[in-house]
């Protein structure tokens, strides 16, 4: 993928966050008619498709100025998710010299709740960074190891470069969506012929109706290596990209601004969709079955498909033995020292505003007349859990704004938890990876607070002694179940990090420990059992809410 977090992008992470779409539209609007009329007739057109059903569409123009360029495109993805229609526009815009290389850019997300904008601009390595949101603004200051490159301008940089079967290069990649600078790939294959859509209107009598024909564009195959993600675009001479897809069943295909528009897809996006993102298990002969995933004292899962090297997958209850990841219950857990670098996880950072006054408010409120570590985190669960209306969205969570809107997921409610967690001074990250609901496991994201039990003077430093619990305010669970399957810690770059996991992470449930009087059911399928397995979809209950979201322990 040349242009970075792109919509094709921006839908494979509501995939992995778990979040079903079942049906997607377009409706004409006023403001959708005043954004896009600034594309003339040169604007480069793309539907976005997930599995040959159509999710969106994006536009896209160069706009020469007085030393260099312009670099627009605006994005648009409606859906209906859980029942409820949501709606997604994605804008940039980049300013390059005459050889593109970056000196500006503006990136906007609305989900319908209030745009977070980011702005930056580039001065060598250095960036100056700003945050807007519907609450108010941050700035900071970067300094990066290398020039970045915005996705945006990638095909039209390595156009003025000259495109050549066989070459390699590597950048820095700046996407403004995770506000991280990671290296990518490019690798340029041969020449290659892609059929695009190039249908125009026609006026038949009174009516307008859309004449498809097909056009034959000669373009370089780019295979490009960003984030762990793998990803082939198909690129002109001119740098305009006339085809992208990625492994997951994601594609953009140029189009004809009238077929781009259109939008209107089949229901069973809704089983492809749930299939991509559920991991079903397979189990062993001999591994025991298990029902409410509260009863699960001991998790044993084999995992392929992931590098399980990575630190963000010790600790918090869990352990890495091989190929093989046990999880414990986190009320078993006992205190240990500190880690050194607790502090930071008490400071502010983008998105996390826990020095904002009104979450500082929020917090001591939550917490007053509650004594003790645990006791507040445990209050702090329960506050943001009856806080927060139980409803889907695409956006970049801010902890400011998720306050002021009380709306939100998974994502939101731990973006609000960690900021009041550290408001009221207790460390806390978040950490996403897999859950455990109806026979399947979804990709979703909870805190991890730090619960400062003791200090012990046999340290020797004055470290605390504590313990990490995994907590889930949006399942209104303190602690979180074993059955939280932790890939990664950190924010939204580290969401992104677990995108290529998406369809390929395969587990085995090898062995589970139950608590007394537990009632198993079958959870997992036998490896010689190839019938496909029938997860529900939720469906909203009377009152118009998700009834997965209003009462998680229905699922559960």
């Amino acid at each position: 993928m040349t242009r970075g977090f792109s919509i094709v992008t921006l839908v494979a992470w509501i995939v992995s966050m778990g979040v079903l779409v079942n049906r997607a539209y377009l409706q004409a609007s006023s403001n959708l008619a005043m954004d896009l009329a600034r594309y003339g007739s040169a604007a480069e057109w793309r539907g976005v498709y997930y599995r040959g059903e159509k999710v969106g569409f994006t536009v896209s123009q160069t706009v020469p100025t007085a030393d260099g360029f312009e670099l627009q495109e605006h994005g648009r993805l409606q859906m209906s998710l859980l029942g409820a229609t949501t709606a997604a526009t994605i804008q940039t815009k980049a300013q390059v010299d005459r050889a593109f290389v970056l000196r500006s850019f503006e990136f906007s997300l609305d989900p319908g709740t209030g745009p977070v904008a980011i702005s930056g601009r580039v001065d060598g390595p250095h960036m100056r960074l700003s945050i807007k949101t519907s609450s108010g603004t941050q700035t900071e200051e970067r300094e990066l190891t290398d020039v970045p490159v915005l996705g945006l301008n990638l095909s039209r940089r390595l156009a003025s470069q000259g495109l050549k079967a066989g070459s390699r290069q590597e950048w820095m990649i700046f996407d403004p969506a995770t506000l991280t600078n990671q290296p990518a790939v490019v690798e340029v294959g041969k020449r290659e012929i892609v059929n695009v859509d190039a249908g125009a209107p026609i006026r038949l009598g009174r009516r307008e109706v859309l004449r498809m024909a097909n056009r034959s564009i000669p373009a370089f195959r780019v295979d490009m290596t960003f984030a762990g993600l793998r990803t082939t675009s198909w690129v002109t001479d001119t740098g305009e990209v006339v085809r992208e897809e990625s492994p997951t069943g994601l594609m953009s295909v140029r189009e004809s601004p009238e077929t781009a528009r259109r939008m209107a897809i089949g229901d069973r996006i809704q089983g492809d969709l749930l299939e991509a993102a559920a991991v079903v298990p397979l189990r062993t002969a001999t591994s025991r079955r298990l029902d409410d995933p509260r009863d699960v004292r001991r998790l044993e899962l084999q995992l392929d498909g992931i590098d399980l090297a990575s630190p963000d997958l010790q600790g918090a209850g869990q352990s890495v033995q091989g190929d093989v990841l046990e999880i414990v219950d986190a009320r078993s857990l006992r205190a240990s020292p500190a880690d050194v670098d607790l502090q930071r996880y008490l400071e502010p950072e983008p998105l996390i505003e826990s020095d904002d006054p009104a979450i500082r408010a929020e917090a001591r409120a939550a917490i007053d007349g509650v004594t003790g570590a645990r006791a507040q985190a445990e209050r702090l669960t329960r506050r943001v859990n009856a806080m927060l209306d139980k409803k889907p969205t695409v956006s970049l969570p801010s902890a400011r704004d998720v306050l002021r809107t009380r709306v939100g997921d998974c994502n939101e409610h731990t973006a609000l938890y960690v900021a009041m967690a550290r408001a009221a001074g207790i460390p806390s990250r978040i950490a996403v990876g897999l859950v455990y609901t109806r026979g399947a496991f979804y990709y979703h994201a909870w805190p991890e607070v730090f619960v400062d039990e003791t200090r012990s003077p046999s340290t020797g430093s004055g470290r605390s002694r504590g313990v990490w619990l995994p907590v889930d305010p949006t399942f209104n669970q303190f602690p979180a179940d074993a059955t939280h399957v932790r890939l990664a810690r950190g924010g939204l770059d580290r969401q992104a990090a677990i995108l290529p996991l998406v369809g390929k992470l395969k587990m085995t449930i090898r062995d589970v420990d139950l608590g007394p009087n537990a009632r198993s059911v079958l959870v997992g399928r036998q490896p010689a059992d190839l019938a496909p397995l029938a997860v529900p979809i939720p469906r909203r209950n009377a009152s118009g809410c998700c009834s997965c979201w209003s009462n998680p322990s229905r699922l559960r």
